[in-house]
């Protein structure tokens, strides 16, 4: 009998091996290789672009199939979405450990979280949408 085997790619937005916080700005992403529900490998993915549709093209690109993320507005979730990508926001913590937590079905994520603030304000990028700080994680 012979086993079916599922590979999948999931990509983190990351910063310093944590879940960055607003994907429009994501300068990394983490990229895992998910083979039989575990990591084999993982490498670190840098954009050329910017802006929502240019990322979700870009991870479609590098064949991705799910991402996990803080923060994040509408317009990248439709990007996402129209590019057939499976989105997990408002999470925060280490990237890997966000993996094996989806990957075990724990993780702890806020699927209506939409980042309603004005991306040109100059709040900084380190912000976490998650928290609620800007009116990011109480937006449904």
């Amino acid at each position: 009998m012979q086993r079916s085997v599922i590979i999948m790619k999931i990509a983190v937005t990351c910063e310093n091996g944590q879940v960055f916080q607003h994907f429009g700005h994501t300068e990394e992403f983490m990229l895992y290789d998910v083979t039989d529900g575990k990591i084999v490998s993982a490498v670190a993915i840098r954009p050329t672009e910017g802006g929502h549709g240019a990322l979700a093209g870009f991870l479609k690109a590098h064949g991705t199939d799910a991402l996990i993320c803080g923060g994040i507005g509408a317009g990248a979730k439709s990007a996402l979405a129209d590019e057939g990508i499976s989105l997990y926001p408002g999470v925060s913590g280490g990237c890997e450990d966000a993996v094996k937590a989806l990957l075990d079905g724990s993780l702890k994520y806020q699927p209506d979280i939409q980042c309603a603030h004005k991306h040109d304000e100059s709040h900084g990028y380190g912000h976490n949408c998650g928290e609620d700080k800007h009116g990011c994680g109480g937006n449904k």
